[in-house]
Formats: structure tokens, sequence, C-alpha cells
């Protein structure tokens, strides 16, 4: 007895932050009373004594109450076996969504499931968003590691996520959850009920799930290592401390290192280098850059309500329907800086009457010295066409009554933050019929499945500029009309004042120049499945008792994508909000497949020394995609309990992800992109070559201009992106294998209170060929202006000048399959418990992850990019090593719990001469979480966590130390504890 109560105690309370103890043994059957439908995460063999030899962890319940989070997606975070997806903490690069990144092959790698249902993805880019998952209705969440194609098919790539429901719940249940940090901010309610009850004596049940949560925005300024933007190559602004702009430019956000080249006061990105406007209309050289910092979000506002319903109704003996249907609404609000022009070229007259006498000298001499004596200048090479000179005058020579076309760069604060509101809806049905065939024997299942969903949210930019309706108001000779010098007049037109301090542009002009646009997403899914599944009695080893167990069946799905910009959206190059990152144009497009899959494990030991189990398992599924190609999906593993005490497991599996929506039928847009410099410009830290200096006139800049060009703006660089509709990309195919040993000693000997124990190691290699994606910005440099790769070179469009940060131009970076990516490593899990009598029960376990490989190389002349250990703006943080471990105490109605969290140190994997000395390492982490609950009736329950007991800061490298969605106020806040200690209180009430 006490054996049976250990290990029943041990089972509860030993889950561990993101692997309960079946991450020690593997995907076993879950089936508790009996009656229940079985569900085994990895297979569709409906078997109770089914051991899969694919690892899987579990979350349980017990784990989830543990963790106080309303969003799924900040518990998966936590876990090692993961690396942050999109989610509460990133700002700007979100697409409103949270996301699950398996061994960071990306979310699109990993397959997402209620009850082993595909879930909807909330756009065209084929991923899920996992804050519609009601937590309150979940039992337990399976995370299967490597492919899982031949059970699941497409997207089955790095693993899969299989969130199992609550089966016949009665009753009602009521929680409520409530966090805040200790400075008082990032606030969140969560508030969810369950409602449950058996109909028709007991053959039928009904169970429906709401929750609403509210959660707050956190600024990065509400902290102090956020207040700055922090320089990444100096490590200006590291302390915390502002260094301001000279008086003369002052104004709101104006620092003098550690922010955007687009700041307040303006500049001109003139041909004989950048002129900076003072607060009181006057030219000079750079005085100032914008500190952006404080308008972004650690924490980005949420509103989410959902509804979930799930069914079941016993017809007859061998005839079970079900049902669950989904609503989920969710709002979610990103913001970043002021808007302004981010280089866009505009013709501006020498008349425009904002223009003083200072500064239309300032410019004359700075074009003069730059145009050659052929057109009236002291310099050497320059022309009209290269200096943007329009001779209005036709004079042959650039006076005052001339207009220069130039890139413009200016915060624009009078108008506001940039936002972004992001609402989404969800709708999936899914019904069917399931139960056994006995006409062919009582041991067979089947299941017949239907599901529809589908998703629309609408996007709302707002705080934007209006470029176009800037370029006419700037190219005005009349303080009160737009009038060109020709005489020219635009109706309704509000002259801008853009070279002036804070408050120079009037809130007429405000008004007239920005924009607000909006777009329309919407997703839909159908699948239909059917599938049968038992023993086959004449097919069995001679050295065995169990027969083969077979499943079969089909899948037919069609999935569909729409994106609808509105017009300011559409207009090319960049839309018509400035700072918008580029055009949208319409996506509509869809793709369809019919499939047939098999799987089978059979016995072939059973019951001799040393093989107390000796099973075979392998699976085939072949799939008819349009408009791509077929693929075919399989599997083989081996499964050996040596002794009741060890066990062997090996799987080998071939997956496939065929390309989503958005892959297929992308039209070729402008947008940004992450890079360290542009190697033809003066942040090149590198010599300047002859042959860097041919190859960049080659691409456009101007004779003798290389290395003395304006760098890109923030480490983003303009691009072309797309598909190629006459070259779609093909299918991702990764062959993946998983090898483990799994240990359950007797430990008896060691004393009568220490429990059961498990202890496992599994092996992993994903190994991801022909993976589709955009070449990165550096990637593309380097092709061009390292490799000297021609097509690359060619597809690089320049100014005038040279930029590639100005409106119209950029680098090619089109959708398609490149070379590949993988992941290998290690994952160790650990699970104990001691009985301590009278003061209660102690219970461990750990999990940890070691990667071995986590690399990728884009093209096949292309360097591999390795990221294990590491990060830069090619690599999204990886840390070689991260465990956490959690220590439980229980005793009668208390329980206290605290959980370890290690995150491994990392080095920078770009140019260290490129940063901060003292960025280029990331020392380990750990957090300490600290959580009590207590038992106060039979009904209700009472909580508390304090996350980050030791309120440790996260790690400062800089702004530009990784790519814009996760290097943000100068860390990765996805990866790290940015508000510092918080605290969170729950109750729950079960009647």
């Amino acid at each position: 007895m006490l054996k049976k109560r250990l290990a029943e105690r041990l089972l509860c309370t030993t889950v561990l932050a993101g692997a309960f103890a079946a991450s020690a043994t593997g995907a076993f059957a879950q089936d508790a009373d009996g009656d229940d439908v079985v569900i085994v995460t990895g297979t569709r063999i409906q078997d109770p004594n089914i051991v899969a030899a694919s690892p899987v962890n579990s979350i349980g319940q017990e784990e989830l109450s543990r963790k106080f989070e309303p969003n799924i997606e900040r518990v998966f975070r936590d876990l090692p076996i993961t690396i942050p997806g999109d989610g509460q903490n990133v700002n700007n690069g979100s697409a409103g969504a949270a996301t699950i990144d398996l061994r960071g092959l990306g979310p699109e790698r990993s397959l997402v499931m209620i009850d082993g249902k595909r879930l909807v993805p909330y756009n065209q880019s084929g991923i899920v968003d996992v804050n519609t998952i009601p937590l309150n209705l979940i039992e337990r969440v399976d995370i299967i590691t490597g492919g899982a194609s031949a059970v699941y098919g497409s997207d089955a790539m790095s693993g899969a996520v299989n969130f199992v429901t609550r089966k016949n719940f009665e009753g009602v249940e009521v929680g409520a959850n409530y966090t805040l940090s200790e400075e008082g901010d990032g606030d969140t309610y969560d508030i969810s009920a369950l409602l449950g009850s058996n109909f028709a004596d007991g053959r039928g049940n009904v169970t429906m799930s709401l929750n609403y949560t509210s959660r707050s925005g956190v600024l990065l300024g509400a902290r102090p290592y956020g207040l700055v933007g922090v320089d990444s190559e100096s490590g200006a602004g590291a302390d915390g401390n502002i260094v301001p702009a000279p008086a003369e430019c002052d104004a709101p956000g104006s620092v003098a290192v550690g922010g955007s080249t687009t700041a307040m006061p303006g500049a001109l990105d003139l041909p004989g280098g950048t002129l900076q406007f003072r607060n009181d209309g006057t030219l000079g050289d750079r005085c100032s850059v914008f500190n952006f910092n404080p308008f972004n979000y650690y924490q980005t506002p949420q509103e989410r309500f959902g509804i979930t319903a799930i069914g079941n109704y016993q017809i007859n003996d061998s005839i079970e329907f079900y049902a669950r249907g989904t609503f989920s609404g969710i709002n979610v609000r990103q913001q970043v800086a002021p808007s302004g022009v981010f280089g866009n070229e505009f013709e501006i007259p020498l008349q425009n009457p904002f223009l003083g006498a200072q500064a239309r000298q300032a410019i004359l001499d700075n074009v003069n010295g730059n145009l050659s004596p052929a057109f009236g200048g002291t310099g050497t090479s320059g022309t009209f066409a290269t200096t943007g000179v329009q001779d209005l005058n036709s004079n042959g020579v650039f006076d005052v009554d001339d207009s220069i076309i130039v890139p413009v760069r200016r915060r624009t604060l009078e108008l506001g933050t940039r936002s972004e509101d992001f609402n989404n809806n969800l709708f999936q049905i899914v019904t069917g019929f399931r139960g056994s065939l006995d006409w062919v024997s009582p041991d067979w299942n089947y299941d017949l499945s239907f599901q529809y969903a589908e998703t629309d949210r609408t996007t709302v930019r707002g705080g934007y500029t209006n470029v176009a309706n800037i370029a006419t108001a700037l190219n005005t000779v009349s303080e009160t009309q737009c009038e060109t010098p020709d005489g020219s007049v635009t109706a309704g037109c509000v002259p801008i004042n853009i070279f002036g301090g804070f408050g120079s542009i009037s809130p007429e002009a405000a008004v007239y120049n920005q924009a607000i646009a909006f777009q329309t997403q919407e997703a839909t899914q159908m699948v239909v499945q059917a599938s049968i599944s038992g023993p086959v009695e004449g097919f069995k080893s001679p050295w065995a008792e169990t027969p083969l167990n077979l499943a079969l069946g089909f899948e037919h799905r069609e999935e569909t994508g729409a994106l609808e910009p509105d017009e300011c959206l559409k207009l090319p190059p960049v839309s018509c909000q400035g700072g918008a990152g580029g055009n949208l144009l319409p996506i509509k497009a869809s793709y369809g497949t019919w499939e047939g899959f098999v799987e089978g494990i059979i016995p072939v030991v059973e019951g001799q020394p040393f093989f107390e189990n000796l099973s075979i398992e392998a699976g085939y599924r072949y799939s008819d995609f349009s408009p791509t190609e077929d693929t075919s999906a399989w599997k083989a593993g081996v499964n050996w309990q040596v002794t009741p005490a060890l066990r062997f497991r090996y799987m080998e599996q071939k997956a496939v992800r065929a390309p989503n929506v958005s892959e297929i039928g992308s039209p070729i847009t402008t947008g940004l992109d992450n890079a360290d410099f542009d190697p033809c410009s003066v942040g090149n830290p590198n010599p300047i070559t002859p042959d860097l200096i041919a190859l960049c006139e080659s691409t456009g800049v101007p004779a003798g201009q290389t290395g003395t060009i304006n760098d890109i703006v923030s480490g983003q660089v303009n691009v072309f992106t797309g598909t190629n509709p006459a070259a779609l990309p093909g299918a991702e195919t990764a062959r993946t294998r998983t090898a483990g040993i799994v240990i359950t000693p007797d430990m008896s000997s060691v004393g009568s209170g220490v429990g059961a124990t498990t202890f496992s190691v599994d092996y992993y290699s994903i190994t991801i060929d022909d993976y589709i994606d955009t070449l990165a910005g550096d990637e593309v440099f380097d092709l061009c202006y390292t490799l000297g790769d021609a097509d690359t070179c060619a597809g690089i469009v320049r100014s005038a000048s040279g930029l590639v940060t100005t409106a119209g131009t950029g680098i090619p970076a089109f959708i398609q399959n490149l070379e590949y990516f993988k992941a290998s490593g290690l994952e160790f899990g650990l699970n104990t418990g001691y009985d301590i009598g009278n003061m209660g029960f102690l219970s461990f376990a750990f999990n940890a992850n070691y990667y071995l490989k986590n690399e990728f190389q884009s093209a096949a002349t292309s360097p591999v990019v390795d990221c294990n250990g590491g990060y830069s703006n090619a690599c999204d943080p990886v840390p070689t090593w991260r465990s956490v471990t959690r220590a439980t105490w229980e005793n009668g109605p208390l329980e206290a719990s605290i959980l370890w969290r290690r995150i491994g140190g990392m080095d920078f994997r770009g140019d260290p001469g490129d940063l901060f000395d003292d960025f280029e390492q990331i020392s380990a982490h750990n957090y300490f979480d600290l959580s009590v609950g207590y038992q106060v009736t039979e009904s209700v329950r009472i909580g508390g966590l304090v996350k980050n007991l030791a309120n440790k800061t996260p790690p400062i490298i800089g702004n530009d130390t990784g790519t814009t969605t996760f290097n943000s106020g100068n860390t990765f806040p996805s990866l790290y504890d940015v508000l510092g200690r918080v605290y969170s209180v729950s109750i729950k009430a079960t009647f």
C-alpha cells in the first residue's frame, strides 16, 4: 500500500515545468477509468497497453496551475525544448499572436492539435495562435519530439503539440487569477468557468469552458534598463543614463547617442553628406539621434474572450457521437515610436517658405561641392541625375530657383505614437462518430470526423505619416497652400514644415499628413478524416502473445488564406505610411490534399529474460497535394523493455511540410529585414578593397562613394520579398532520429520512503532539407559583396546616391527553398520523491536540453551559420543548455513548490568587431519561482506565486545585436524576465 500511495502522490506532484513523468517514459496510452476514449499522442493505434517508441513530454493540470499563466505560450516558453516564438513580450515584429517553436526550427514546423485534431492557422501563414486554447478545459499537454508527419501529416517537422481535453466533467468550476509586477504595472486579470453535466442516464455529457483575460502593457521606459536605446557598437547608454543632445537640437526623444538617425529635428541625406536641422531652422552637422526605446512595449496589452463546448453521446454500444465548438476573440495592441519619414525621397524646392536663408545656402554649398564643374559645381563626378537636382530654370547650375530630390529623415512626434491593433476572431467546429467495429471484432475501433474552422482578423495601423501627402505638402513655394514652383495647386493640401524642431508641424498639417490604414486577413480549414485500428489476431510473432496492432485511414484537407489591404497599404513602393516597413498587396490562395496512411506496432518478443517486450513500430503516409507536388512520410522504430527497470527506444522518421498559403501566394512587395551594415557604406568596419568597390559600383553606388554613403538605419534594410509564381517553393523534407534510454529502478533497497523514480536520456536529430524561407539581409549582402554572386547583385536596387534605405530601393529576399536547417541534442529527465512521514511528501523533477547542433545553411555557396549557444541578427538566441528543476512539498491541504529555471550562457555569432566588448557574451541566468497552494475547503483552493524571487534583471546587449522581433529594450525580452519580480494570486472553487 505504501508503494502504491507513493506512486500515486508522485504522479500528481512531480509535473515539472514542461516535463511530466511521461517525458521519461514515452507515449503511453491514457485511459484513467477504462471507459474514456484512449488518446495516445504519436500514434493512431487506440490500445491502452501501447507504449510507443517516440519520447513524449507532458504537462499536467497540476503544473499548469502552478504557473499562474492564462496564456499557454508563457508556459511553453520556459520549456527547455523550445525557444520563444511570438507572444506577449514581442512588440515590433509581432503578428498579435502567440506561437510555439519546438527546437528552434520555426513555429510553422510545430503542429498544434486539440485531441489529435488540427487547429486552424490564425492567417495565411499556416501558424496557430495558441492564445485560443482554453486552459481550464485542458487535462494535459503532450509534446512529441521529432517528426510526426507519418501519423499527423504535413507541418509536424520538429514535433507535434496535442492538447488533451478533460472528458465527462460534471459540476461547476470557477477560477480567477491576478498578476502584478513589483513595480505596480503589467497587471493581468483572468477569469474562467467550467460547466459540465451528464445526461441520458450518463450516456452523454456536455462541458462548456468560458474565459476572459485582460492584460496591461508595460513600456520599455518603465524599466531603467529599457529607458534609453543602448548603442550595440559603442555601449553608450548601457549605464541607463541618457546623454542629452545639444540645446540647439533638444526635442522630445532627442539624445546624443543610442538611437535612430531618423530623429528630431530632421535631417537631409544630401550628396555631400547628411545635414541636420536645428530647432531654429538652421542646418549643420548631425547633432542628435532619436531614442525610440521608451515608446515600445516589454509586454503588449491584450484582451481575450473564449468559449468552447465539447460533448459526446453514446448512441449504442458501438456508436458514440462527439463534437467540439470553439469561438475566440482576441485583441492585441502593438506600439512603436512615433512615425516620420525614414529616408523617403521628396522633391523640395529651395523656395519652400519654411526653409531659412542659412539652410538654403547650406544645401546649395553641399550639393555644389559634389557636382562636377560641368554642372557648375566644385566636385569631381556629380551630375544632376546622381545628386537629385531638378534644374527648374534650365540654366545648367544648381541655384535657389531649383529643387532637389533628397532623402529626408524626421520624426513626427506631433502625430503621436505608431500603433497596430490586431483584432482576431476564430471559429471551429469538430464533429464525428467513433466506436467499436463489432461486426469485425470488438477490439477494432473506428473514428470518422469532419471539422471546419475559419479565422478573420482586422489590423488597424494608426499614428503613421502619409508619405504621399507629405510629398505634395513639401513640394510647395507657398506657406498657406500646396503650390508647386510651376504654379500648380492641390486643393485641400496643407503645407508641412519639417525643417524645425518639435511643434513646427501645425495641428492642421498633422491632420492632413497622417494616415490610418487597415487590412483584413482570413483563413479557412476543412478536414475530413476516417481511421480504423485494432489487433490483427492472426499475425503475431512466435515469441509474443500480443498480435500486430494496426491503424489505417485517409484524410482530406483544404486550406485557404486571404489578405486584403486598403489602398494606402497597397501604394508602391512602401505604402502611403511612413515607417510601415513596406507595402502590401492582396493574397488569395489555397491548397488541398488527399492522404492515406497506415501504421503498425507488433511485439516481437514478450515475457523473456532481458526481453520483457521488444516491439517494432512502423508507419507510412502518402499525400497528394495541389498545387504543389505529392509527398510521402514514414516512420520506423523499436521499443525494447529489457527489464521492468530498463527500456531502450529508437525512432527514425521522414517528415514533410508542404508550402502554406502565404508561401505559395504572396506577391512581390517591399519590406524590412535585419542586417548588421551595408558593405558599401560608411558603416562597414572592414577594409574597402578594390574588389568591393567594383561590386558596389556595379550595384549602383556612385563612383568614388564606396565606404562613404550612409549606412542602413536601426539595423534594418529594405527588401523585395514574395513568391515567384513561376517558381513556387516545393515541400520541405526532414529526417528525424530519436534514441533513448529509460531507467525506472526499484528504490525499495534505498529506503521505504523513496517513491517511484524515473530517469531518461534521449538523443534527437532533425535535419530539414529544402526549408522554405527568405534570405536574411546579411546573407544577401554576403552573397553579392563577399561571394560575388551575379544573380544576387543584379537584384539589388540602390538610389541615385547609392542608398538601400530610401523608397523603391532594396535587396532581393524572395520566398524559396533553401539548403538545410538542423537541430540535434540530448534531453534529460528525472522524477523522484520521498515520503517524510507526518511532515508530508517531497517530490523532485528535472528536465534539461543540451544542443549538440543548431545550424542552417541558406545556399550551397553560403557559409554554415552555427546558432548553437549564440545570438546575432541571423540567430535568434539559442542557449546550448536550458533546464528546469522543481521541488514540491505537500502536507495535507498545504503545498509549496519552487521552480529553478536555468538559461545557459551564450556568445555573439556575428562579427565581434561590430559589437561592444561587454555585449559579446551573456552569462548563464538563473531564475527562481515560488508557488504555494492551500485547500481551504473541499471545494475551494487558493494559491500564490512569486516569479523571479531574486528580482534578477535581464542581460543588456544593446538594440542591434539580434533581430528586431526578439532583440528589444536592449535585451531579449521573450527569453529573459524583463518585468522583474512578479506576484500572482488565484482562487478556484468547484461545486
